[in-house]
Parts: structure tokens; C-alpha cells; sequence
């Protein structure tokens, strides 16, 4: 499997892509990614250094004619998502991701394939590594834990660098020019509650919730994409309406970024109302199916009644919490008023918890605008204070601010038009970058953002084109052929 990818061309990219998808690097355990690349930089005598949070850079002097040009900073970040089908048996902590081509597209075997931001990393291994590549000094710039905070861009050391043009390989749509991106804050509610045993007049009945796209919870948030944990508790909302429910457990969702695909509740409800639970939810199943027929063509929801009964929050503590978590803000929450189609602030309800009363739930909430993302995390808490949870605010990272005027933008636009006789389009985007973080620690650095094509990414269905990733190997060669001279 693998071994085909690694021939693919532009062969520089794929043969780096497989090497470093052998090396376990989900977020928060980028160790053993980091000494890969310290190996590399070691094998092909480049100068390397890293600062105190753990982001490496690697230098290479400018090729042959290129000495006069400003030093370019080329950066991406290690870590990946680290999601998985249900049904798939694989650890990310230990195994490297399968790989395998269909058509166009390099895909992996149950798992997300680690394009976002791998193919980042490998393409700038490729630049490093090659004595063909015309190009300025280069400073290669890897960051951790992009994934799950923005950690080493927040902690960036703001001496590490000296360059003032910085390229991210980051961006997921190969006629894209990235130059803003929405901000974005983790929301964390807690609570322990205390479970009470019940007895046999109750029956005991597991929902499951899956087969969902899931996705990008910026990129993609606006496609109105089904969300396994809104959808569960719509239904169990519709539920409470008609008799009483009381919580057992729920495993929902996963990842903070990654709209959730999978989800399942154990609750427990008088027997005599058995038959309307069956009724209503065959009922749920078909509406959902259908709202959500075209964007989660794969949707199922299933149920069945369990032998086995586990203690359950009490009627009253249930109640409240369904409520809670339906009325809780998920999706688009505001388009931007400047720039038509974008979306402005939004939040993904991404991960809900409860087992042996102790309650966690986890949302990304995103925004271009500090004032829109403070409004929604206040919405979002109070909604859960009013239940009495613990509200932790935590990650908060800024947004990257565009520069239509900057020079660097200038030239790529320039090098894309002459490359591919089109305009390409010059984007903000909704998803979290690390731009404007390394902005804030290097604010005179000229900043851009380009990628090929990776479509699925945060899911086992991230997928990225073969014939996109040629087009970006030109179009980043041409750009650092291109980089200005230096000033005095």
C-alpha cells in the first residue's frame, strides 16, 4: 500500500509523505515526529535548532544566485488529527498510517490520513533536501500541537527567526491564496453528578448514532453537515416531551476540531413506555435520514434494549441536561458583514462524556471577530453555569488579520497567473491557521498561505488529490524562485 504512494508523482513530496506518516504524531505527542526531522536535518548537514516549547527549525542557505534574496520562512506544523472508524483497531501512538491510491487520490485505511498538515511538512523536506530547487535562504519552521491548541505557535519563541516572509503550507484548496483566518477558543463544562440505581420496572436502551461525513469544524462548518451529538439530543429532547428518561451514559463525539460523526447514549425509561419509545424513534430515523440525506448519505441510527441496567442521573438532573446540550449553539452562528459568503463565528458542539455521573463536554467555538467569539463563548457557558457545570475557558489563540497590500501577495498572485493563465482566489478563511499567532510575535513578517487539494480532513474520509499536489509543487517552486531582494 504504502510503497505505492511513495511512488507517485511528484515522487520529492509522496516518498517524504510516506516516510514521515510512519511516525507516530497525533497532537500532544510530537516527540518522536520532531527527532525524525532533527534525523533528517542531521543526514543532510542543515543547521537545526528548536525552542523551549518544542517547535524545530531547520536552515538552509540560499542555492546558487539567490544569496541577495530575503530569507523565506516555510512552515507547517507535525501533529495530526487522530481520528478513526469505530470499527477500525489502530493506535496512534504506536502505528503509522495506511495508505493507499484510488484514481486521483491518496487515501488511508480507516483512519484520517495526515495530509493536514503532512503534506506540508513533506513538501518542505523536499525543498530542503533537493541541490536542484532555486530558492533564498530558508528557515524551515515545525510546529506542535497545532491540532488541539495552537500550542507552539502561542509559545513561539520570538528570536528563533529571522526572516520576514513566511509561507504556510496549510491552506486545502489548490486555487486558494490564504491571507486571514477566524481565531478560536476551547470551551470546557464539568460536572459531577450523583447516580442513583434503578430498579427492574425500568428497561435500559442504548442509541447510536453514526455513519455521518463528519469534517473540518471550521473549513466545513457551513455545509450544514449532521452533527452526531446534536442530532442525539434532538431526539432525546423529542423524547422528554412525551414521558419521562433518565441518563445513563453518552460517548459523543471525539475531537474538539472534527464535527462529531459518531455518538450513543444509554438511558432508561419506564417499561410501560416502551412501545411509544420504539415508535417515536423509528419515526426520528426516517426524519433524520431524510434531512440529512444529502450531505450524510451513510447516516444510521439504531437502538436496541440492553440486559444489563447502570445507575442513571436522577429524572430532574436528565431533563435539565438534554435541554442544556439542545439549546446549546451549534454550526454558523454569524456570517461576515464584509466579505460575502464567509462565515464570520460559529461553534462545533464536538465532544460530550458522562460515565459514573462525572460529565465533560467539549466545544471549539471560531470567530474573525474577538467581540463575536467573546459573545458566543458567554452564550455557550451561561447556558451550562445555568445547570450548575464548572466553565473553563482554555487555548485561546488570535485571529490573522489580511493585508491585501503585502508584496509577498503580490508576487504569488503574479506567479499563479503566469503558471496557470487564471486568477486564483485570494481567501479568508473560517479555520484556525497559525499565521496570525506567529504574527503577533513577528509583526513586520509578510504572511501567505497555500496547499493542494486535501478534501475530508479531520475524518477517516480525508482524502488528497495527486494531480493538486503537482500543481502546488510548481506553483511553491515558482514563488521561492521568486522572493525579493533584499533591501538595505
Amino acid at each position: 500500500m504504502n510503497s505505492e504512494v511513495s511512488n507517485v508523482k511528484p515522487v520529492e513530496i509522496w516518498k517524504n509523505f510516506v516516510l514521515l506518516n510512519q511516525v507516530p504524531r497525533p497532537s500532544k505527542n510530537e516527540e518522536k515526529v520532531i527527532q525524525f526531522l532533527i534525523s533528517f536535518a542531521e543526514n543532510n548537514n542543515l543547521e537545526y535548532k528548536q525552542d523551549s516549547i518544542g517547535n524545530l527549525v531547520i536552515i538552509k542557505e540560499a542555492s546558487n544566485g539567490m544569496s541577495n534574496r530575503k530569507t523565506v520562512v516555510l512552515q507547517s506544523h507535525v501533529d495530526m488529527v487522530h481520528e478513526k472508524n469505530n470499527d477500525v483497531e489502530f493506535d496512534f501512538l504506536t502505528s503509522g498510517i495506511k495508505m493507499y491510491v484510488e484514481g486521483d487520490w491518496i487515501k488511508a485505511d480507516g483512519t484520517t490520513l495526515g495530509a493536514d498538515n503532512g503534506l506540508g511538512v513533506a513538501s518542505i523536506m523536499a525543498v530542503l533536501e533537493s541541490k536542484e530547487i532555486s530558492h533564498p535562504k530558508i528557515e524551515a519552521l515545525f510546529t506542535i500541537d497545532e491540532e488541539t491548541g495552537m500550542t507552539g505557535a502561542l509559545n513561539l519563541s520570538s528570536s528563533i527567526l529571522t526572516g520576514n516572509i513566511l509561507l504556510n503550507l496549510d491552506t486545502e484548496e489548490d486555487d486558494e491564496i490564504c491571507v486571514g483566518c477566524a481565531g478560536g477558543i476551547d470551551i470546557t463544562m464539568k460536572r459531577k453528578y450523583q447516580t442513583y440505581f434503578v430498579d427492574s420496572n425500568y428497561i435500559s436502551t442504548k442509541i447510536i448514532v453514526n455513519g455521518l461525513t463528519g469534517g473540518h469544524s471550521g473549513a466545513e462548518i457551513h455545509k450544514g453537515l449532521g452533527n452526531s451529538n446534536k442530532i442525539l439530543f434532538s431526539m432525546l429532547y423529542d423524547f422528554v416531551k412525551i414521558f419521562p428518561v433518565r441518563i445513563c451514559e453518552i460517548n459523543g463525539g471525539g475531537l474538539r476540531n472534527a464535527i462529531p460523526r459518531e455518538s450513543s447514549v444509554i438511558i432508561v425509561f419506564d417499561k410501560k413506555y416502551k412501545d411509544q419509545f420504539e415508535n417515536l424513534a423509528i419515526d426520528k430515523q426516517q426524519y433524520f435520514f431524510s434531512k440529512f440525506s444529502a450531505t450524510d448519505p451513510d447516516f444510521k441510527l439504531s437502538f436496541s434494549h440492553l440486559e444489563n441496567k447502570l445507575d442513571s442521573l436522577d429524572m430532574a438532573n436528565s431533563l435539565e441536561l438534554i435541554k442544556a446540550i439542545n439549546e446549546c449553539p451549534n454550526g454558523v452562528f454569524e456570517m461576515s458583514k464584509s466579505i460575502d459568503g464567509l462565515v464570520e463565528t460559529s461553534n462545533n458542539l464536538a465532544n460530550i462524556k458522562l460515565k459514573d455521573g462525572e460529565l465533560r463536554i467539549q466545544c471549539l467555538t471560531r470567530s474573525s471577530s474577538e467581540k463575536s467569539k467573546e459573545t458566543l463563548s458567554v452564550i455557550i457557558s451561561d447556558i451550562f453555569k445555568n445547570i450548575d457545570c464548572e466553565c473553563l475557558f482554555s487555548g485561546g489563540y488570535q485571529g490573522w488579520e489580511p493585508n491585501m497590500k503585502s508584496k509577498t501577495l503580490k508576487k504569488a498572485i503574479d506567479s499563479y497567473e503566469r503558471l496557470f493563465s487564471e486568477n486564483p482566489k485570494v481567501n479568508v478563511i473560517h479555520a484556525g491557521l497559525e499565521c496570525g499567532i506567529i504574527g503577533s510575535h513577528y509583526p513586520d513578517m509578510e504572511m501567505i498561505s497555500f496547499g493542494p487539494t486535501i478534501l475530508g480532513a479531520h475524518s477517516p474520509d480525508e482524502k488528497a488529490s495527486i494531480s493538486s499536489t503537482n500543481k502546488f509543487w510548481k506553483f511553491f517552486r515558482e514563488i521561492l524562485s521568486n522572493i525579493p531582494e533584499k533591501t538595505n
